[in-house]
């Protein structure tokens, strides 16, 4: 057995080596030699934790004896590591595996892994790396952060779901130390963050049963002015009921910022979105003839582009009845509404049909930012391969941009005529239009058409005006 003399020389000297081949300063002076005792722990952990960081980083020490299949990247992963990291694991690897096959590495999918919310790649490395290092890399920008130039990243929706995916990772396996410091993150984002943002926040912790968390993402859509429709369609029973209750207790004692609809109208517009729900526009054609209400009543085609298919979208707008410039409870046209869905066929469907881009919504937010600050660096710049699908992210935002840069380009041309100018554009736009009439009348005179209905002086007289005109 080591005296404490020899085991503080080589804790010394596994220090002195670590800091000469495994970081960037190669000098030690004496005056950076630690004390003895004080912080040669800390150097030797931060050894061992950088030894094991090779495991995940450099492909020389590969020596991973399974693979987890994250957005099906196959990730290499040492299961002594991760069982004596994580009771899941542990018991995961207990029970084997009947994906192998032949002496292969088994094979684990994410998705059968956390079956609630997912867990993307770079948040699953980041996840991997505390687990093999002890510490929590950056955000990877690319992943946490959204397209808009003028967004500050601290509530826009990546920055929201990277968190999210981390607390699924961390509530799954059972990191209990991560999952407070993500709830902690996760609260501070409930204020801050649209309404309709702080959904993906109340849905994990639903799932995982975050108490604290839940009651927080309640409170925040009790005083929103987020509708029920909303409610109902995106949130468990259990949830949306509660919501809906604590909102009719609040209400004698304030204002409620959502307004109450009526029982009998609310029964009728449910039923024109279960119809389009079913895909059944003739249904729906019925159900507003037989009540006497129109689409923008029920605001048919806001639901039709949030939820619905996009055939179902052009069906609606095919009837030619719907306002596109109707804003709902939120200030939200039906424009707006498509640009947090994402869909490129609406979205262009809806500009086709007269939609402008430039619109903004209550706080300021045109369909092009908000489509922005929905999207990931990732996916904006993600190529497609031949055989791929395109890359709606970038679609939906080069349209709306393009339509913008359109609508401005005419307004420009517009502004800088003067009053008197664009009279007189006007009344030389009356002049051509005339000439061109006078033009056709002159000519079919000349090919003998009309003097089979004038004849005489009456044909004379208008061939004599029409030159004279002309």
């Amino acid at each position: 057995m080591e005296s404490p003399n020899e085991m503080t020389s080589s804790l010394s000297f596994a220090s002195s080596s670590y800091l000469s081949n495994g970081s960037s300063i190669h000098h030690v002076s004496a005056s950076n030699v630690p004390e003895p005792g004080l912080n040669l722990e800390n150097l030797s952990l931060n050894k061992l934790s950088g030894n094991l960081e090779r495991l995940l980083l450099d492909k020389e020490y590969d020596y991973s004896d399974a693979e987890i299949f994250v957005e099906g990247t196959p990730v290499g992963v040492h299961r002594c590591v991760l069982a004596a990291r994580s009771q899941f694991f542990h018991e995961l690897f207990k029970k084997g595996n009947n994906n192998s096959t032949n002496g292969d590495k088994p094979r684990y999918l994410m998705s059968d892994l956390v079956p609630y919310g997912g867990v993307g790649y770079e948040a699953f490395h980041v996840f991997l790396h505390y687990l093999y290092t002890g510490k929590l890399k950056p955000s990877p920008p690319e992943v946490s952060r959204c397209v808009d130039d003028v967004c500050a990243h601290d509530a826009c929706r990546p920055a929201i779901n990277y968190v999210v995916e981390l607390m699924c990772a961390s509530a799954t396996f059972q990191m209990k130390e991560l999952v407070l410091l993500f709830q902690r993150r996760l609260l501070n984002f409930i204020e801050k963050a649209l309404v309709e943002d702080v959904i993906p926040i109340l849905m994990a912790a639903f799932h995982y049963q975050l108490d604290q968390l839940l009651s927080h993402c309640i409170e925040r859509l009790v005083r929103s002015d987020l509708d029920s429709t909303c409610i109902d369609k995106e949130l468990p029973d259990e949830i949306s009921c509660k919501i809906k209750l604590l909102r009719k207790k609040s209400l004698p004692e304030a204002e409620s910022s959502v307004e109450e609809v009526d029982p009998i109208l609310e029964k009728s517009f449910r039923r024109i979105h279960k119809a389009l729900d079913s895909d059944d526009v003739e249904l729906v054609k019925l159900l507003l003839s037989e009540s006497n209400l129109t689409l923008d009543d029920a605001y048919a085609l806001h639901y039709a582009v949030a939820y619905c298919d996009p055939k179902i979208v052009k069906e609606v707008l095919s009837l030619g009845s719907a306002d596109l410039n109707l804003r709902n409870s939120r200030g939200y046209s039906v424009l707006h509404v498509a640009a947090r869905r994402k869909e490129p066929s609406i979205i262009m469907a809806l500009l086709t049909r007269g939609a402008s881009a430039s619109e903004t919504t209550l706080d300021g937010q045109n369909a092009v930012a908000i489509c922005r600050r929905l999207t990931r660096p990732k996916d904006y710049n993600e190529d497609t391969k031949q055989g791929q699908e395109s890359n709606k992210d970038r679609i939906c935002i080069d349209v709306l941009e393009t339509d913008m840069r359109r609508r401005t380009s005419m307004s420009a041309n517009v502004s800088i005529l003067s009053p008197s100018v664009a009279d007189d554009l006007s009344m030389k736009l009356d002049y051509l239009e005339n000439r061109v009439v006078l033009g056709l009348f002159v000519t079919l005179v000349t090919i003998n058409i009309l003097p089979q209905t004038m004849s005489g002086p009456e044909a004379k007289f208008s061939l004599k005006v029409a030159k004279c005109n002309f």
